[in-house]
């Protein structure tokens, strides 16, 4: 009985010394390594879904793979009914005024909006046709308003369905992140009781449409819908399952519009993931300061879980003096979804040859 007594007081006393806003961190079941996301060269056809605590026996972090032109849509699973557009195929949607039949709509109805639902055209209200680039979507902005209860109160939209893979030769250095324009459909969303959807959508001539109904999974942060192949696809691992994405992206230029982004890096918010940028001091050698950068070095405050850009384009400057290069100066600290935190120093962009497309990291659990 007093052994017992004896532990249970010093449970308490170990308890009472950690400061209440101090929670423990997670140890990482993995040592870290170099990873080499599969991006697959200068036309970038790969998304990359990265988890850093899942690693195979080599030590390297899972990758699940799609081609960035497999889907269209994704439908948030979540409270909120949110339906998010392909951004890395440089899609766009816009209300068609006046509209709430679909197989009314026509080309000539829809004429001078295919010349406003554009992406990277530097007109600055191009904006509104896209997603909030932050990607919180159950607070954020999306082009296409939130799904509302009565059916008759969700427009019909004119999509914009960006643009193929690039299949030609690429300029050793450069990429090319869209090829062949995929066309245009018109779509109307609704809700399918309390968890799902239901979408009509067609080509805009088309007097009659297709319909499909999609249900929320609550495991994943989207249930993904490909318009043009009429079926839906789970393109993200688990919510809690990834950490990073590479991807083509497009983001906005304050004051220009949208722009398309290749090696961009996009964090999980969605999923719980955030990330902060670290800038290593002029006066110091930067190797050093990020192999003794340690857990108790982590600065809570910094994680940003509102914005997916955290790392975004800013690892890599591929204008630079010298050649397409990643930023010595700086490193990143994650916290993934499961509570593990990381340190990121991004190595290269390119291959041996100089080949954009084949981006390297180093990463350690802290």
């Amino acid at each position: 009985m007093k052994k017992l007594l004896f532990i249970l007081i010093l449970i308490v006393t170990l308890q009472s010394c950690l400061k209440d806003n101090e929670d423990p961190i997670a140890v990482s079941p993995i040592e870290g390594a170099i990873a080499n996301p599969s991006v697959a060269g200068p036309t970038q056809p790969n998304q990359v879904w990265v988890d850093l605590s899942d690693v195979d026996a080599q030590g390297n972090p899972k990758q699940t793979l799609n081609v960035r032109t497999d889907w269209d849509l994704a439908f948030y699973s979540g409270d909120e009914f949110k339906v998010v557009l392909n951004s890395s195929i440089m899609m766009a949607a816009g209300k068609i005024p006046k509209v709430t039949d679909i197989n009314l709509v026509k080309e000539s109805d829809v004429a001078e909006l295919k010349t406003k639902v554009q992406v990277a055209n530097f007109d600055p209200t191009n904006v509104s046709y896209v997603d909030d680039v932050k990607g919180n979507f159950p607070t954020d902005y999306t082009a296409i308003s939130e799904i509302a209860i009565n059916d008759a109160d969700n427009a019909v939209y004119l999509v914009n369905l960006g643009k193929d893979i690039y299949t030609g030769t690429v300029p050793v250095g450069s990429i090319t992140t869209g090829g062949d324009e995929r066309g245009w459909m018109k779509i109307q969303i609704t809700r399918a009781g309390t968890e799902a959807y239901k979408i009509k959508y067609a080509n805009v001539a088309d007097t009659t449409y297709k319909e499909y109904t999609i249900s929320k999974n609550t495991d994943y942060n989207y249930t993904f819908f490909s318009l043009k192949n009429n079926k839906e696809l789970l393109i993200q691992p688990q919510k809690e399952k990834w950490d990073l994405c590479f991807t083509v992206f497009t983001n906005v230029i304050e004051g220009a519009g949208t722009y398309i982004y290749g090696d961009f890096v996009l964090d999980n918010v969605m999923g719980g993931a955030a990330s902060y940028q670290i800038t290593i001091p002029s006066n110091v050698n930067a190797t050093e300061y990020y192999n003794n950068f340690k857990a108790s070095d982590i600065d809570m405050s910094k994680f940003n879980y509102t914005d997916q850009r955290t790392i975004g384009a800013n690892w890599r400057n591929p204008l630079g003096t010298n050649g397409l290069v990643t930023y010595g100066d700086r490193f990143y600290v994650l916290k993934d979804p499961e509570g593990f935190y990381f340190k990121i120093k991004f190595l290269r962009m390119t291959n041996d040859d100089g080949v954009r497309g084949y981006p390297q990291f180093e990463y350690k659990p802290l």
